[in-house]
């Protein structure tokens, strides 16, 4: 087991909450909840399990863990993020284990691929991995100052790639799960319209070259025509990139995720700027008042 401490952020999260402190465990010697206050027994179940458990007023998943990353006990050298929904492989285990003893002094932080279980099945066709940072070294790790798409970094050193994935796979209902992405939606919105009117035009952090090749995607994707650009998202996932060979599940999830859920923010977007009759200077006014809210937490 490599010097390793696992953070844990947490609201509600009985389902996940076991399976993920037992994975923690695998590879950690420090292991953290921050728990928003939850009203089930992911307290009392990560108690049990032996977590200790400290608990924060949530803003957003930025400032949480911003948060943690200055307020906790830390004792090791390095930090894993994760998700209560998410679980390391057996592979990404062992990998960690082979590439930390053997890590070059420059490198201070790495990323992994996470890969999707949706409905029980791993989305395999369609959607190309995920690239995340989540391992970096104590003192050197940051989260961006975001309510949307926010990304970890770090500020000096290298970021090396392990191979091995790592799994996001939620147990909840769908139903929780469209509840879930109609509020990210409207953070969506606001991001969109922040990439339209370049006020997110900061120098792109040391994440890693998936952080840099996403933020250039969604440059291009905010240049197309609204609702145009959903829909040929998704015929683009599902039949050009082959999601159709997921069967059902496969439909739903880039159907929902990939049409969907950003035809939604789309729809919000037509909506904020109808509210202020598509005047540049009154959006972006909002827009930064609404950022002011989400991520200095003001309310």
């Amino acid at each position: 087991m490599q010097d390793i401490t696992a953070i844990i952020l947490t609201y509600n999260e009985e389902k996940h909450i076991e399976r993920c402190l037992l994975n923690a465990k695998k590879f950690a010697k420090q292991i953290f909840v921050i728990d928003s206050y939850s009203t089930d027994r992911t307290v009392e179940i990560a108690e049990s399990l032996g977590a200790c458990v400290y608990k924060h007023e949530f803003i957003n998943h930025a400032s949480q863990f911003q948060w943690g990353l200055e307020n906790l006990p830390i004792k090791t050298e390095w930090i894993w993020k994760q998700d209560a929904d998410e679980y390391l492989s057996d592979d990404l285990i062992e990998e960690i284990d082979e590439v930390l003893p053997a890590a070059d002094s420059s490198v201070n932080a790495y990323t992994a691929p996470c890969l999707r279980i949706f409905m029980g099945k791993y989305i395999k066709h369609g959607i190309i991995p995920l690239i995340l940072l989540r391992l970096f070294k104590y003192r050197y790790g940051r989260m961006e100052n975001k309510s949307m798409d926010e990304h970890l970094y770090v500020t000096e050193g290298m970021v090396g790639e392990l191979k091995k994935p790592f799994y996001d796979d939620n147990l909840n209902e769908l139903s929780w799960w469209i509840n879930k992405h109609n509020g990210y939606s409207n953070k969506e919105a606001i991001e969109l319209l922040s990439v339209e009117y370049g006020l997110n035009d900061k120098d792109i952090v040391n994440s890693g070259k998936n952080a840099i090749s996403i933020r250039r995607k969604k440059l291009r994707y905010v240049k197309m025509p609204m609702f145009w650009r959903c829909f040929l998202f998704f015929v683009y996932r599902y039949f050009f990139r082959l999601g159709f060979l997921d069967g059902k599940e496969g439909f739903l999830w880039h159907f929902l995720q990939g049409f969907w859920y950003r035809c939604l923010a789309d729809a919000k977007v037509y909506e904020l700027k109808k509210r202020f009759d598509f005047n540049e200077e009154k959006i972006k006014k909002y827009i930064l008042e609404y950022s002011n809210i989400t991520i200095g937490g003001k309310k």
